[in-house]
């Protein structure tokens, strides 16, 4: 079977959200080392190699919304979709404290075989469900740990990161923060986007209205817990994007 980098889900459907979900495995293609980066299974199965629990919440928060989905299907590890190309966070040779074995000597030539194996179809792809419409609304969903090794402990259930277009994003806070069981990031854990980041590349640079959606990785680590935050973000959405305007 021909390896492919990503996953579209729903591809017909016709709701002006486009979900997008950038580390959604911890998949190693076969070329990549083997198929494996030097890292048993207890670090390919944590945060650092993908985005825990995220793609459950992304199918079914893309099957409630009626709208498509595109998943990723190479661990952020192997080639990082939520950096530009010129990133020097693109290949990560340590992270959060642990060095990736197969990356500490990847060189320019290794970059590019896997920017055009793995990151380049991807962006072919998320750019041709982008512009089936002209009115396209995305949302990047993600997941974050409670703790980073040696820092504080997170509060916060969800974050929405958003930099200067937060026509979408700033109400949906707003939203959010009326569920009185949530604490609400507000460019937390993280602040903004980065310069060309899947967002910055697909939303931002196109006037296109977007958000970027962290959940905790605790709370959907289980599919049930994934479809009820799926299942419970779809309306918060719709109303949002009437409350909004955009």
């Amino acid at each position: 079977m021909t390896y492919q980098p990503f996953h579209i889900h729903g591809t017909d459907r016709s709701s002006r959200f486009l979900i997008t979900c950038d580390h959604a495995t911890n998949t190693v293609p076969p070329f990549v080392n083997g198929g494996e980066l030097g890292l048993g299974a207890g670090d390919m199965n944590r945060h650092i190699a993908y985005d825990v629990g995220a793609a459950g919440v992304t199918r079914a928060l893309a099957d409630a919304l009626g709208c498509p989905a595109i998943l990723s299907d190479f661990s952020r590890l192997v080639i990082d979709p939520n950096r530009g190309d010129d990133d020097p966070t693109l290949l990560m040779k340590l992270y959060d404290g642990t060095i990736i074995p197969a990356n500490r000597h990847a060189d320019a030539a290794e970059l590019e075989r896997r920017l055009d194996a793995c990151y380049r179809p991807y962006h072919a792809a998320l750019a041709e469900l982008a512009v089936r419409r002209e009115d396209t609304v995305i949302i990047s969903m993600h997941s974050f740990t409670p703790q980073l090794q040696g820092r504080a402990p997170r509060p916060w259930h969800i974050g929405v990161l958003w930099a200067e277009d937060g026509r979408y994003a700033q109400p949906l806070i707003a939203r959010l923060e009326e569920e009185k069981d949530l604490c609400v990031g507000d460019n937390e854990p993280y602040t903004g986007y980065l310069p060309g980041d899947a967002i910055d590349t697909h939303a931002t640079a196109h006037n296109r209205p977007n958000a970027l959606i962290e959940i905790r990785n605790d709370l959907i680590e289980h599919a049930d817990q994934q479809a009820q935050w799926g299942q419970r973000l779809a309306p918060i959405l719709k109303e949002t994007l009437a409350r909004s305007g955009v």
